[in-house]
């Protein structure tokens, strides 16, 4: 079936980082009804509202942990699956809530959920691509995300002409989460598994059918099988000397610095400040004067811009230029952006008018532009990097740990404090996500990061300067003699393989 099934089966995948997008975009609107605010008795800028999202975000760094290991033990789709199910639950108590803390606990296991699913979703793309196009179809990660956010504000725009007297403007949008949740139950065992996880657990007549079923292309049974060889062969070695559990990923040195690698990836993204601009738009735009529909309507429009860049860039330019350029010129960009937005906000309460009016015009502009190159930077390559220089032997653990650590903790924080911090500072926000890209994200993306573009995930192990099993520290129980000259000569199949 080759790359039509493997991009059908991407995108079916991202069903679950559509609930990412959907769940963390639903209540930028949520909070726009009046009926949801009188009935928890609450406002915009209280940290009631701050905790309903940190609960979420908090809620995907246990949820991303926990993925690690089911990832290991029932494999990449079953993963999905249980992510799916936990969402589900989450959504309908959201959408049945009597009190916040039925809110509450709605929105930590949604959290739980999309923590699964952000960073097994990924991983199992990532698993199932071909070099070439990997970036595309793992971008599709961020494609569903941005789609996502798009149908939750639309639902949300929709839900909000009902009378402000009516639940139904905070009820519905909550529990259109649930279709998706359906979806996946329902269609996630029609797929195969990842070829690498069956190749890890000794199927590998399985994994050859996989590898065929998604690259077979009619003329290309020579690499299918050179694939499969260095598969098998780079599985063997690791095993040879694994070890379990969490801490092996820390003492490794070569896994250490690709989970160092893979843990700055999500925290650069999150410090692009695209969150808090996700979640609290309907806030910044207020601060530039333009409220009630054309606020809302605003929210719609702004969540369509991101994943059109994205579509074009996972398509037409990501596994062309590769990752560190983009990202590079995406640090840059957002950080002139926001220096912009800062200007705009310092200027638009003193004006009055059609100053006034230019002014907020061009602060929506600088808000869509950051969404802009986001989508062409950080947003998929977040997701893409994180996910291939992973070893198979931590891939599950180190994809978790930075997840939940990198993307969900640091992200958790910024849900509590930027309603709080947009509402007593306003535009001086933005400066801390400025010094931060000009201070660490530049620099650390220039001298540290590496080239990864169709490079297979095995190959990858050699970028980084040695096969991805490294050399276990002396408090770790080495291979004994006969064992160590048996992984020297499978070390020197797979490189003679290269």
């Amino acid at each position: 079936m080759g790359l039509v099934f493997n991009i059908v089966l991407a995108v079916f995948a991202a069903t679950g980082s559509f609930l990412f997008g959907y769940d963390s975009g639903v209540m930028a609107l949520v909070i726009q009804s009046p009926h949801f605010l009188h009935y928890f008795d609450t406002e915009k800028y209280s940290s009631t509202i701050g905790a309903i999202n940190s609960t979420f975000s908090g809620g995907a760094v246990f949820g991303a942990l926990m993925g690690g290991s089911t990832m290991d033990r029932f494999g990449r789709r079953w993963t999905v699956l249980i992510g799916a199910a936990i969402n589900l639950l989450g959504a309908a108590l959201q959408t049945g809530a009597r009190n916040l803390a039925m809110i509450l606990v709605g929105r930590i296991l949604a959290g739980w959920a999309v923590g699964v699913l952000s960073m097994s979703v990924p991983i199992y793309q990532s698993e199932c691509a071909h070099p070439r196009n990997r970036g595309m179809i793992v971008g599709i990660t961020q494609q569903m995300i941005g789609v996502g956010f798009i149908v939750s504000t639309w639902v949300g725009y929709g839900a909000s002409k009902v009378p402000k007297t009516s639940s139904f403007s905070w009820r519905f949008p909550l529990g259109f989460q649930c279709i998706p949740c359906i979806m996946i139950i329902a269609g996630i065992l029609f797929f195969p598994e990842s070829p690498r996880h069956l190749m890890e657990k000794d199927k590998a007549d399985e994994a050859m059918a996989v590898l065929r079923k998604l690259h077979f292309d009619g003329s290309n049974e020579e690499w299918i099988q050179s694939e499969f060889n260095e598969i098998k062969l780079t599985i063997e070695a690791e095993k040879a000397i694994t070890a379990p559990g969490w801490s092996i990923m820390f003492k490794v040195k070569a896994w250490r610095m690709r989970l160092l690698h893979a843990t700055l990836m999500q925290v650069f993204t999150q410090m692009t400040g695209i969150n808090v601009i996700g979640y609290y738009s309907s806030l910044l735009y207020e601060t530039l004067g333009i409220e009630g529909d054309k606020k809302l309507l605003l929210v719609s429009i702004y969540n369509i811009v991101g994943p059109v860049c994205n579509l074009f860039f996972i398509v037409f330019v990501l596994d062309r230029v590769g990752r560190r350029k983009p990202l590079l010129f995406g640090t840059a960009g957002i950080t002139m952006a926001l220096i912009a937005e800062a200007a705009i906000g310092s200027q638009v309460k003193g004006a009055s008018g059609a100053r006034r009016n230019g002014l907020s015009i061009g602060g929506v502009f600088f808000i869509f532009l950051v969404s802009c190159i986001f989508s062409m930077s950080f947003g998929p390559i977040s997701w893409v990097y994180a996910s291939e220089i992973m070893p198979l032997s931590i891939r599950g653990h180190g994809s978790a740990f930075a997840t939940a650590i990198g993307n969900w903790l640091v992200g958790t924080v910024w849900s509590q404090v930027s309603p709080i911090g947009l509402g007593k500072t306003e535009y001086k926000f933005y400066f801390i996500f400025v010094a931060f890209n000009i201070c660490v994200t530049f620099p650390t993306i220039f001298f540290m990061f590496k080239e990864t573009k169709k490079l297979s995930l095995e190959e990858i192990d050699l970028l980084f300067g040695e096969r991805a099993l490294g050399t276990l520290p002396d408090d770790l129980e080495k291979p004994g003699r006969e064992e160590q000259v048996e992984l020297q000569q499978v070390q020197a199949e797979v490189n003679k393989s290269r």
